[in-house]
C-alpha cells in the first residue's frame, strides 16, 4: 500500500469513528490527558488544515497559528471538511523529499504523510475508546505506524507526545494493535 492509499485508509478509519459522535458525546473525556471529545476532534481537524497549509508552502509560524483558534460549534462538520481537504491535498502529485516547515521542525513531505497517518490512526482509537465503540484500527495502518514508531521505542517516552511511552509489560503474544497502543502511551 503506498502513502496516498495509507493516508486515505487512515482518513476513512477516523471518519468511521467520527460517524458515531453525537452532540451528547462532545464533553466526554478521552484517553488524551485533559482532552474532551471536542478537543480531540478539533486537534485532528487542525492537523489536517495545517498539512494543507504546509503542502501549499506555509511557514512554521503560519501553520502554528491554526492551533490558536477555538473549536467551532460544528466541530464534527469542520473535521469532515478538514479531512477531505487534507486528502485532496495529499492526492496531488508531490515530491516526497520536498521540505515543509512543520511547527516541530522542517520535515519532508514523506514524513508529513507519516505524521498524519499516525495521528489519524492513534486518535481514531482514542475517539473510539471515549465513545465506547469498535476500537479496531485496520491492520495495514497498525503495521505502517509500528514500522514508523518502532525505531523510537527506547526514547519515545521522552519525546513528550506519547505519554510515558511503552509500559514494558506486554509479552510476545500481544497483538500488533496492542503493541502500537502501548508504544504510543495508551494503556488498553
Amino acid at each position: 500500500m503506498d502513502l496516498q492509499q495509507t493516508v486515505s485508509l487512515s482518513s476513512e478509519n477516523f471518519s468511521r469513528v467520527l460517524d458515531d459522535v453525537a452532540d451528547t458525546d462532545l464533553a466526554r473525556e478521552t484517553p488524551c490527558e485533559a482532552w474532551s471529545v471536542t478537543d480531540l476532534i478539533w486537534h485532528v481537524a487542525r492537523g489536517c488544515d495545517m498539512s494543507v497549509l504546509l503542502l501549499n508552502g506555509a511557514s512554521k509560524a503560519e501553520a502554528s497559528q491554526l492551533f490558536a483558534v477555538a473549536a467551532p460549534s460544528d466541530v464534527v462538520g469542520q473535521c469532515r471538511r478538514a479531512l477531505a481537504a487534507q486528502l485532496s491535498a495529499f492526492e496531488a502529485d508531490r515530491d516526497l523529499e520536498q521540505i515543509v516547515h512543520h511547527p516541530m521542525g522542517d520535515v519532508s513531505v514523506r514524513q508529513l504523510y507519516d505524521f498524519r497517518i499516525m495521528d489519524l490512526a492513534v486518535h481514531s482509537w482514542d475517539l473510539a475508546r471515549a465513545l465506547g465503540v469498535d476500537e479496531a484500527i485496520p491492520e495495514e495502518l497498525v503495521a505502517h505506524v509500528l514500522a514508523m514508531l518502532g525505531p523510537l521505542e527506547g526514547i519515545i517516552g521522552q519525546i513528550g507526545l506519547f505519554g510515558t511511552g511503552p509500559s514494558g509489560s506486554l509479552d510476545s503474544a500481544a497483538s500488533p494493535q496492542s503493541r502500537l497502543l502501548d508504544l504510543s502511551g495508551r494503556r488498553a
